[in-house]
């Protein structure tokens, strides 16, 4: 496929999500382009899968999906993603995340470095920076990339602070949860609220657009020096994997399609909150489910 029809390269991990129920396919970059995909953008996923039955299945729920397959390497030594994941009481989630994996070595080549000049927005996060290749093709894509939008997906113990600093200074656009806003400030200094938080984040990394997501609490966005907020949306939650995923992908549709900040972020909240209704982070549904939710 010609690189130009895609408007949005996501980075990073592609694998298999083992729940007690059984194998869901996932991984953040996956997730947000599969639901980027169901709104009508055209994104394309750069990652790596083993050379087994797990990467097979994965190419062909990308395939199902409409995604393309074109920037997805196949390794010979390693075996594709798996994610052993446990649900708590407060029905959040626990990720055993298997190490190494194939899309710990995403090769730098041709064509994924042209993506990267010619997409118009390039997602990574935190994770696909754990290991040495990977890290080392992510920090190659980011010098050629033009609008970054940085999910951070922080998973102990999968980070360190110096890397995550450096991720967040490239970024256009840092996209992260409450937890992990705390956790990011914790090393600038001491808050009293969240709005100081955000506003530590943006005098260190004068980044342009900070948004926080607070599960049932909705989200906040800081743009040009101001705060927006959304309470977010009542739903009957199935599993919260992935929903912050369809959050992002969700506010990406809807700035790309040039709405105002306040719509944006009302869409993501309503993405969000559908996906949280359903198992798994790539679950079946109808675009026009979210507007049940948004009225």
């Amino acid at each position: 496929m010609n690189q130009h029809k895609h408007n949005i390269a996501s980075y990073g991990e592609i694998l298999w999500d083992l729940f007690p129920s059984g194998a869901k396919p996932g991984g953040a970059p996956m997730n947000v382009a599969y639901h980027l995909q169901k709104l009508g953008q055209a994104p394309a996923l750069i990652t790596r899968i083993g050379s087994d039955q797990y990467g097979s299945d994965l190419v062909e729920v990308m395939k199902n999906a409409g995604l393309s397959t074109h920037y997805v390497q196949l390794d010979k030594t390693y075996a594709t993603g798996l994610v052993r994941v446990l649900a708590n009481e407060q029905t959040d989630v626990v990720y055993d995340i298997v190490k190494p994996a194939a899309w710990d070595e995403i090769v730098a080549d041709h064509e994924n470095l042209e993506l990267a000049v010619n997409a118009n927005y390039f997602i990574y996060g935190s994770l696909s920076a754990r290991s040495l290749q990977s890290r080392d093709t992510l920090f190659k894509l980011l010098h050629l990339a033009r609008t970054k939008v940085l999910d951070i997906n922080l998973r102990a113990p999968h980070y360190d602070q110096f890397t995550i600093e450096y991720l967040i200074s490239e970024a256009t656009i840092f996209k992260l949860n409450i937890h992990e806003l705390e956790l990011v400030t914790s090393w600038l200094g001491h808050y009293p609220t969240h709005a100081k938080r955000i506003e530590a984040v943006y005098e260190k990394f004068k980044t342009p657009m900070i948004v926080v997501t607070m599960g049932s609490e909705g989200a906040m966005l800081y743009k040009e020096g101001q705060l927006y907020q959304h309470a977010g949306y009542t739903v009957e939650v199935a599993d919260t994997v992935g929903s912050g995923d369809a959050f992002l992908a969700g506010l990406l549709h809807q700035l790309i399609n040039g709405a105002a900040v306040e719509d944006a972020l009302a869409f993501a909240c309503a993405m969000g909150a559908l996906i949280a209704t359903k198992k798994g982070g790539c679950p079946d549904y109808l675009v026009t489910e979210i507007d049940l939710i948004l009225h």
